[in-house]
């Protein structure tokens, strides 16, 4: 297990991982912080609240998911592409730094 440190709206977090895990996480933290920034934007919301809000909504976008019985390919490929892009942004930026 390795140990990762993620950014979540700015603030850092070091979270437990393991290596064959490690893209997935990453994905994970960069559509998190996408949900938790829009939504952020939208109610004026902070701290506990936000997180709560932002992981209902992503339940419920996930309850749907889960009954409509499929994927919406075109939709996952554009928020696949987004979140790439955000990746490559991140990383860019440690780039600088090393």
């Amino acid at each position: 297990m390795e140990q990762l440190d993620i950014k979540l709206l700015g603030r850092e977090y070091r979270v437990g991982c393991k290596s064959e895990e490690k893209e997935g996480l990453l994905a994970a933290v960069a559509y998190l912080d996408e949900k938790m920034r829009d939504l952020a934007d939208k109610t004026n919301s902070a701290g506990e609240r936000l997180a709560v809000m932002t992981a209902l909504n992503i339940t419920h976008e996930f309850l749907q998911f889960q009954r409509a019985g499929g994927f919406d390919i075109p939709t996952l490929k554009r928020r696949i592409e987004r979140i790439n892009g955000r990746l490559d942004g991140v990383l860019a930026e440690q780039e600088k730094l090393f």
